[in-house]
């Protein structure tokens, strides 16, 4: 991205009722990379996904631009058979009688669950139960999703961004709604999958869920970026600060960063 801006808000006259949610945002992310964008409820995170993944559209202007695996110009099914999304608006839209399986078939449609035109190939449903079983969750191919946890139901999600074989993984607040064993849970699984050597962008508000495996940080305030680089360097006391607008302290532990009111 470069100088990209991003209008969000209800649709009026022109632009009169919009707003900047990305405001002359630059970024560069490498193929493989694994980067955290760390940020505070509506500092414009998930418009960021929703730029990458063609949801949302930048301002069309004369010094800026945008491609994505070095292309300016998708289309949009073509694309997503190159990423794999995890958002908890993809969570929320699932059909709750959708069974596991269906959930992580449906990411070969781009949809939220198998539709009765919907005609799945062979390989596609073996590439479903092998993602399953990656993650350790055949057991919920049968299982609705009315059924499941809300960290089985997650891990179906990842199950479903995984299918496809993706270059690199998108997670959109990922631990929302989940108890702190599941977040646990979630922690490891995003520990494989790095390790594994997908590239991986997390956007989140929680400094819990950055994983040691994620060596870069991006802070995002207001529609633009505060801070960019190691995450040594990024996560401070001092920046967290001015990134959250109150006082807190920061504390190390075993390769996971913690705050301290």
């Amino acid at each position: 991205m470069q100088n990209v801006t991003v209008l969000r808000g209800p649709a009026g006259n022109g632009h009169a009722r919009q707003h900047p949610a990305l405001n002359r945002v630059s970024l560069r992310i490498a193929l493989g990379e694994h980067v955290c964008i760390l940020g505070p409820n509506g500092c414009g995170k998930s418009t960021l996904i929703k730029t990458i993944t063609r949801e949302c559209y930048p301002l069309a202007q004369p010094d800026s631009s945008m491609s994505i695996l070095g292309c300016e110009r998708w289309n949009i099914f073509d694309l997503r058979t190159q990423l794999g999304i995890v958002s908890p608006d993809l969570l929320a839209s699932c059909t709750t009688d959708a069974t596991g399986r269906d959930v992580v078939l449906s990411g070969f449609f781009s949809s939220t669950r198998i539709f009765p035109h919907h005609r799945p190939a062979p390989e596609h449903l073996a590439a479903a139960e092998s993602a399953l079983n990656r993650l350790g969750i055949g057991h919920l191919a049968e299982r609705p999703v009315a059924q499941m946890s809300s960290g089985e139901a997650k891990r179906t999600l990842i199950a479903r961004a995984l299918a496809h074989e993706p270059k690199t993984l998108l997670f959109d607040e990922p631990s929302n709604a989940l108890d702190i064993a599941a977040q646990i849970q979630f922690r490891e699984t995003l520990r494989q999958l790095a390790q594994s050597g997908l590239g991986i962008l997390l956007v989140t508000h929680q400094v819990s869920e950055i994983i040691p495996e994620m060596e870069r940080v991006v802070l995002l305030r207001e529609g633009r970026i505060l801070a960019d680089g190691p995450k040594s360097d990024v996560l401070t006391a001092a920046a967290l600060s001015e990134l959250f607008g109150v006082r807190i302290g920061l504390r190390q532990h075993q390769g996971f960063f913690h705050l301290l009111s």
